[in-house]
């Protein structure tokens, strides 16, 4: 599993061990199916999501199953437990004229905003995930032919092609921008900080996050709503949903195919506007 999911798993069980020391179950062979029941309930109080609540139950079921596989214990009260079912909420994505303002949004007169301009620039080029791109060294991208390889998840690779604009904001920032980053030391990170490091999640999220409100773009932006425009606006225009799912790096087709459902709300809300019988 990648770095990030077992970092998600470590963190649901720490969540659920803090809860039982709450209880004053000091052992984990002391809880009963009910009280893990009772520690869903609680997660679904606090007002965590369907998905949320399911994710730290397998985390839950995982961590007996080892238990028992390892005979640390006899038996796995987990096991039979089902998880909430889970309803995906369609993934929120901006229009053709949000995405152009808030690539406009960085100010390429300045260093950072050069940085800024053709890391979003890339984002929507590719539908990269930002995890993928802070890791992204220089030697996995090919501005001659056209393409980027990228390390997903799972630490599968994929070929991914980029458009003429990303080529050209990418190449502006590697000539102008990343040497003075670099100041001579040696990292192969092609996103680098003000101090020539490797620009963690977080950065690129605020700076995500900060351009939006630039832009003076309303809808909510999350860390994937590059991904997700990417993706949509490709289906929009006739892509192949399987071509669809492997620029994404989906390891199942089910993933992709959410962004039909988009296409079928948005036809229907068409349908609904211009229609003369709604």
């Amino acid at each position: 599993m990648s770095k990030n999911t077992i970092s998600s798993y470590r963190t649901d069980l720490v969540s659920f061990l803090n809860y039982l020391e709450s209880r004053n179950l000091s052992s984990v062979e002391k809880v009963k199916r009910d009280d893990i029941t009772q520690y869903l309930l609680f997660l679904k109080d606090k007002g965590l999501s369907g998905n949320s609540v399911s994710r730290a139950l397998v985390a839950i079921k995982m961590f007996y199953r080892f238990m028992v596989e390892e005979r640390l214990i006899k038996d796995n009260v987990a096991g039979i437990l089902e998880s909430p079912k889970l309803i995906r909420p369609l993934p929120n994505v901006l229009n053709i004229n949000e995405v152009e303002k808030l690539l406009a949004a960085p100010d390429t007169r300045d260093w950072m905003g050069l940085r800024d301009k053709a890391a979003l620039e890339l984002l929507y080029a590719t539908g990269m995930r930002v995890s993928e791109l802070v890791d992204l060294p220089t030697n996995t991208v090919n501005l001659d032919v056209g393409f980027i390889k990228c390390r997903g998840k799972g630490d599968k690779e994929r070929i991914v092609p980029i458009g003429t604009q990303a080529k050209n904001a990418i190449s502006r920032y590697m000539q102008k921008v990343r040497p003075a980053l670099l100041k001579n030391r040696a990292d192969n990170h092609l996103f680098l900080s003000r101090l020539g490091r490797r620009v963690s999640r977080q950065s690129f999220w605020k700076m995500i996050k900060k351009y939006a409100k630039r832009a003076r773009i309303k809808k909510e932006i999350m860390p994937h709503t590059l991904r997700h425009s990417f993706a949509t606006h490709l289906l929009e225009r006739g892509a192949d949903l399987r071509v669809v799912q492997e620029m994404l790096g989906h390891a199942d087709i089910a993933t992709t195919q959410i962004y039909t459902h988009i296409n079928k709300e948005r036809l229907k809300s068409i349908h609904r506007q211009f229609h003369p019988r709604p």
